[in-house]
């Protein structure tokens, strides 16, 4: 399989519910790498994945319904090749 990156951008209360570390617990259960971070309009968490299809597919729906406390209105995603530039799956600051 061809590793693959999903860049998301997920709108809603989605900031001080924890969900930078949710996402990057369920991102290390499903061996992805990338990043989670809090964008600066305190309503947006961005992610960027990479990995096998499936476990990219699962982290999808995953992120739709976010972690208890989240309340997800939108979600904006793209997939494309992977680049391979991480090591692991950390949370960035903005």
């Amino acid at each position: 399989m061809r590793a693959e990156r999903l860049t998301a951008r997920i709108t809603g209360r989605v900031q001080g519910v924890g969900f930078r570390y949710w996402a990057r617990r369920h991102a290390d259960a499903l061996g992805l790498t990338g990043w989670v971070m809090n964008a600066h309009d305190e309503r947006t968490v961005e992610i960027v994945a990479e990995g096998e299809p499936e476990p990219l597919a699962q982290m999808e729906r995953r992120i739709r319904q976010g972690p208890p406390g989240a309340m997800v209105e939108s979600v904006d995603l793209r997939r494309g090749p992977a680049t391979g530039e991480f090591d692991g799956f950390g949370i960035m600051r903005p």
